[in-house]
């Protein structure tokens, strides 16, 4: 047994981050359960600060309540004490930043507002060895900061993406070991970020947040001898401008190495506020991994491009070896067109890096923007181009990964990797729609609808606590209503279903994944004032009108194809969310102990579902509304009795097979519409729906080469090229929320209580996805699983699942009623199955098969999929062969038809109905393809 991590609110030794109250989660590994008690012992450097008495192991963390001190260590210690008496036990440390202590350095600036790098420096002199040193500081835009020419710390873009007006973020750095004895050059290079310059959609607007560079810094060091100094930003710095003359986060970044740097002149002391400063939130930005190229290309237009091989965000770096005066220039792209070099879909962003070369060998990357691409087109090298100069950093905000699943099918897998790429691109500070355009924004709605699978993929929680507090800001400013995108960059619009509710549901889901409430205590009067803002707003009582809203955005159902909000009335998907979000607001102020609210927005919620069945809803249980994502929406929130979900669920099947089977579904629906079909007993259909390659479907892109998850269903078309619609990113993660299904429903991880001290695993199995295995690194730790599903006789299917320590599953398998399940090869007599921690192999053979057969409604574009069946096909009556010559038919309409509904439609195939009821008997018995391989 060991302890293998422990988290300080859910961050792994966290320095100078926003701390109130502590949590302190660890993690347990052993081979089984035993019993164990647990304690908790904080130190600061006086000792102890705060500590338990041993107490029973009822679950795997500490609330630790005790006042901190600003710029303190504090040492954490996390005992297991064993019945024998014996101790296991684990240390780390979390470290506050300044909190709210006043800053002593003052705001420095340059004069010359239009520098586009202004640098800050000074010298200092230190004359006795140092035992600690620590650096508080915060820049605006963006900034780096170097001590003896090396940079402190390793991320990108501090003090990260917020509305700088209402909070700037100050980073905390250790630079004990940056600081000598001696002489030491201190500085600080500076940008315009998010911060200074055009971003967001407001046309012709400069300089949102400020016009003009600024820097705030305190070096403070402690001495061996007990003495402590502070070094700060005031009038003795020194200023200048740098060698990016112009950086920009659309516009990328141009480098001038020829300049040499001069002028120092003192700086400018500017009189601002310290009223923003807040210890930071962000995680870091960090280069989280390298990605080499794959191949260099010589374009049919003479261009040289270099492909990465994976669409990403990031920079970009490559080694110089050019003459002093080469101009360089480098522009980034997602796809090419006919083999060219293409970009139009990035807008106007410029994104690009032009560097003028010093003649020094060496490493150069741009430093104060950030890009997506897959490609990047280099001109002006004057040498044959090394794939080893150069590399593509991707950086995003520092998150664990936390889940992962595969198949044997590659195309799954490959979708399942472009999601979690798709998450890796976007989640950059604020949870981003796209890496690439002149967008790049903190979209609500995009982050509602993924955010249970981006739980399931990374541990987010500490990014969503710094989201919530973007979207937090912006209802201070506009009454409780929430904003479309989070910072709103002066964006005065807001509001809309989904893309608000972001402040309900984000810290519901989080809650739900983890088991910790503090995100739903912390922003829930955010919470009530959105559902307020709702109310107050409404043209009509208990329903949602009357607002603008997205709609079921990008459906492909709308009648008018101009609108992307699809067919689904705006007004009914609204309510559905006016519903819930007070519903998630009654559940909270229960948890807290809220009468009053509790009951006041119970009642809302149950009044907004009642006018919502009065209004869409017939009294036997029929939607007035038939959509794809009406049908969802009205079974994931459970807007009729459960006695009618039949009906809704029949209606819903109805309403796929008339659309082909095939999703109509956009941001809203495509969430909850395979689980939907899984929960209520079609996961044949949803695995179907799942497994479509052609338009509209997931590995329709996969098809096509995406390495990324599109914005639209058809990003791009059958023949390669880009869909001409000007809204459109190859690096798109919202319909990657399919991904949730797989883990609940593939994977079978589902119902998690307490942050998984209890949860349910229940895979649905399908003979198309007969080998499956995958994790969720849970808030206990590691839920393993994998299974297979044999295509012998007895169709036996084994399981190997691994529950971490302190977690209880529930083992739900499907159609084991009446059978033999065999544990670790005792056979189970139990009628439930409840497994603590351990690894567990399970076999079974299931009441009834999973084996497939061909059917008289197989389409004949399948069948044909089958040499073998179709050569028994044509021993019975060869009418396979209109379609033998016409491949276009068997493509087309037609080959989606049942060979029974071809011959009743099409005279000159004449199938007599004794050959029909041969062929249709050998369809029913023998088993599809897939089974057979």
């Amino acid at each position: 047994m060991k302890i293998s991590s422990i988290k300080i609110n859910h961050l792994f030794e966290p320095i100078g981050f926003d701390l109130d109250t502590i949590r302190v989660d660890f993690k347990i590994e052993a081979d089984q359960f035993i019993d164990v008690q647990k304690q908790l012992i904080i130190k600061d450097a006086n000792g102890i600060v705060y500590q338990t008495e041993p107490m029973p192991f009822d679950n795997n963390y500490f609330i630790a309540d005790f006042t901190l001190t600003p710029r303190t260590r504090y040492s954490v210690n996390v005992n297991l004490l064993l019945t024998d008496g014996s101790r296991i036990h684990k240390e780390t440390f979390f470290e506050t930043g300044k909190m709210d202590e006043p800053f002593s350095a003052q705001w420095i600036a340059n004069e010359n507002k239009a520098i586009q790098n202004t640098l800050f420096k000074k010298e200092i002199t230190i004359e006795k060895p140092i035992l600690a040193a620590r650096l508080y500081m915060t820049a605006l835009g963006v900034y780096e900061t170097y001590i003896n020419e090396q940079k402190v710390g390793n991320e990108y873009l501090a003090p990260g993406q917020t509305a700088y007006d209402q909070w700037i973020q100050v980073q905390t750095y250790d630079i004990t070991n940056h600081l000598t004895q001696g002489r030491n050059e201190l500085l600080i290079s500076t940008a315009d970020g998010w911060y200074k310059g055009a971003y967001g959609f407001i046309e012709g607007q400069d300089c949102i947040y400020g016009d003009q560079h600024r820097a705030l810094a305190e070096y403070h060091i402690q001495y061996e001898d007990g003495s402590t100094e502070i070094i700060k930003t005031d009038d003795s710095w020194l200023t200048t401008s740098g060698k990016v003359t112009k950086s920009a986060i659309y516009y990328g970044e141009d480098f001038d190495d020829t300049i040499v740097i001069s002028n120092w002149e003192p700086v400018q002391i500017l009189d601002a506020s310290y009223e923003q400063l807040t210890d930071r939130l962000s995680l870091p930005l960090i280069e989280k991994e390298t990605l080499a190229v794959k191949e260099v290309i010589h374009s049919p237009k003479g261009e040289t491009i270099l492909d990465f091989g994976q669409n990403h965000a990031g920079i970009f770096a490559f080694y110089n070896r050019e003459p002093k005066g080469t101009k360089i220039t480098f522009q980034v792209s997602e796809i090419l067109q006919a083999g060219n070099f293409y970009r139009e879909n990035l807008r106007s962003a410029r994104a690009a890096f032009e560097y003028i070369s010093d003649g020094v060998e060496k490493w150069v990357a741009p430093r104060f923007t950030y890009y997506g691409y897959r490609y990047i087109k280099v001109e002006g090298l004057t040498q044959k181009v090394n794939p080893d100069d150069f590399r593509a950093t991707v950086i995003y905000s520092d998150m664990e990964n936390t889940g992962r699943i595969q198949t044997q099918n590659k195309k799954v897998n490959r979708l399942f990797n472009n999601v979690i790429w798709g998450q890796k691109s976007n989640f950059f500070d604020v949870p981003t729609d796209c890496p690439q355009r002149d967008e790049r924004l903190g979209w609500t709605g995009d982050a509602n609808v993924f955010s249970t699978t981006a739980l399931f993929n990374m541990d987010a929680f500490a990014f969503y606590r710094k989201y919530l507090n973007d979207i937090t800001i912006e209802q201070k400013l506009n009454q409780g209503r929430a904003p479309m995108y989070a910072p709103s960059f002066g964006n005065p619009d807001g509001g809309g279903a989904i893309w608000g509710d972001a402040i309900t549901f984000i810290p519901w889901n989080t809650y739900l994944a983890t088991g910790d409430n503090s995100l739903l205590i912390e922003y829930y009067d955010s919470m009530k004032q959105w559902v307020d803002w709702i109310t107050n707003n409404t043209k009509t009582k208990n329903l949602w009108t009357g607002c603008f809203q997205f709609g079921d955005w990008l459906a492909l159902d709308g009648e008018n194809p101009a609108l992307p909000t699809g067919k689904t009335d705006e007004d009914f998907i609204a309510s559905i969310y006016y519903h819930y979000s007070a519903h998630i607001v009654a559940e909270t102020a229960n948890m807290l102990d809220l009468t009053t609210d509790a009951n006041n927005y119970a009642s809302l919620s149950d009044n907004i579902k009642t006018a919502i069945q009065n209004e869409y809803i017939s009294k036997n249980g029929r939607l007035t509304i038939d959509t794809q994502t009406a049908y969802a929406l009205a079974l994931q929130f459970e807007l009729l009795p459960k006695e009618q979900n039949t009906r809704v669920v029949n209606d819903m099947m109805t309403r796929l097979h008339k659309d082909d089977d095939h999703l109509k579904t956009g941001f809203v629906g495509t969430p909850y519409l395979n689980k939907m079909l899984s929960k209520f007993g079609q996961h044949k259909l949803a695995t179907k729906i799942f497994l479509h390659e052609d338009y509209p479907s997931w590995l329709y892109a996969v098809n096509l080469g995406a390495t990324t998850v599109w914005e639209r269903w058809n990003s791009v078309e059958p023949d390669g090229s880009m869909n001409p619609e000007g809204m459109n990113s190859l690096n798109h993660y919202s319909i990657g929320a399919i991904m949730d299904w797989a883990y609940q429903y593939v994977l079978g991880i589902r119902n998690p209580q307490n942050g998984y001290q209890t949860f349910d695993i229940a895979p649905e199995f399908d003979y198309r996805l007969n080998q499956v295995s995958g994790y969720f690194d849970s808030p206990y730790g590691k839920i393993n699983i994998a299974y297979q599903i044999e295509t012998n006789q007895d169709h036996l299917i084994k399981l190997s699942i691994d529950i971490p320590f302190g977690s209880t599953a529930n083992i739900k398998l499907p159609r084991s009623q009446g059978t033999d399940i065999y544990i670790n090869q005792q056979v189970n007599t139990a009628e439930r199955l409840l497994l603590d921690a351990g690894h567990y192999d399970i076999e079974y053979i299931p009441q009834e098969n999973y084996i497939e057969h061909y059917s008289r409604d197989t389409s004949v574009a399948e069948i044909f999929k089958d040499s073998e069946l179709v050569e028994q096909i044509d021993a019975i009556d060869p009418v396979l062969n209109f379609f033998k010559k016409d491949t276009e038919a068997l493509n087309g309409g037609l080959g989606k038809m049942s060979l029974t509904k071809v011959n009743s439609i099409l005279p000159f195939i004449n199938i007599s109905d004794d050959h029909l009821e041969q062929i249709n008997a050998l369809l029913e018995r023998t088993p599809i393809l897939a089974q057979r391989k």
